[in-house]
């Protein structure tokens, strides 16, 4: 299934795409796409709708995050080993955890503001992984079966910062439309191998990341074990994995960052695409 949110900001009403990749509105069965309506036997009751019987939603509506009310944004920082060598760090040993504020979470066509007093916004797109069955001391295992889809995530990225302003990574990364989400949530079910997706990012048509899943240093069951020991994963819960090379600040022979009046494309294979218009705040 991919499921969706559509609406004007704050009003969001629970979707899903047909076959012809039409919109069915679902607010007679859930009232939102997160928390307990991703548990495994609530996707099960939407997989046993007839979505030809659900009212089709008109027009092109403006496409929502695609998890609602989200509880935790967790990020895992220098995945990708190539990415880490064009940062200049060290591949990590255990994965590099840090926040994206939930106020930071927007549409995946809303616009990106470029944060006041800031020189160094980039862009990294990454693939967003969805909690459904949560769970503490989750093992390896058991991991997947904890996932209840994904998504595409563009994890804005102010590097002054993050890096050269003291403290940690999280003032970098949590700025507000700094956590563009979806267009849909699609449901573990139908990605067969979500470590052999490829995954890109284009400014103003020029191609900067163009990566796949199989490079990430810390594979998705790792993931999901490893968060589970330092806190609860509960349903609705986004991990945003890492990113693959080519991002800003990694350009050569010097780094490019986004100013305003610039588009951002970006998706990944199966999971849609996102585009952004760059604002200044």
């Amino acid at each position: 299934m991919k499921l969706l949110r559509y609406g004007q900001p704050g009003q969001e009403r629970p979707g899903i795409l047909d076959k012809r990749g039409q919109i069915r509105d679902l607010s007679q069965h859930i009232a939102d796409i997160g928390g307990e309506a991703l548990l495994p036997a609530a996707l099960d009751k939407l997989r046993a709708l007839d979505l030809s019987s659900l009212p089709l939603v008109a027009g092109q509506p403006r496409l929502g995050a695609c998890v609602g009310n989200i509880g935790k944004f967790i990020c895992i920082g220098l995945n990708y080993a190539d990415h880490a060598a064009e940062t200049g760090a060290a591949i990590p040993s255990e994965p590099v955890v840090f926040s994206k504020w939930t106020s930071a979470v927007v549409g995946p066509n809303d616009r990106v503001e470029i944060p006041r007093d800031s020189l160094k916004t980039d862009w990294e797109v990454e693939l967003g992984v969805i909690i459904g069955q949560g769970g503490r001391y989750i093992s390896e295992q058991d991991a997947m079966s904890h996932v209840a889809g994904y998504c595409v995530i563009n994890d804005v990225s102010e590097r002054e910062f993050q890096i050269e302003r003291g403290g940690t990574w999280d003032k970098g990364k949590g700025c507000d439309t700094f956590g563009p989400t979806g267009p849909w949530l699609v449901t573990a079910d139908e990605i067969a191998d979500p470590h052999g997706l490829n995954l890109w990012l284009e400014v103003d048509g020029k191609r900067y990341q163009d990566g796949n899943t199989s490079t990430m240093i810390f594979r998705i069951p790792q993931i999901v074990s490893y968060l589970s020991r330092f806190m609860s994963l509960q349903p609705g819960d986004v991990i945003s994995t890492g990113t693959p090379p080519g991002v800003g600040m990694g350009q050569q022979p010097q780094p490019v960052y986004l100013r305003a009046g610039q588009t951002m494309r970006l998706g990944i294979e199966g999971l849609g695409e996102q585009c952004q218009q760059t604002v200044q705040a």
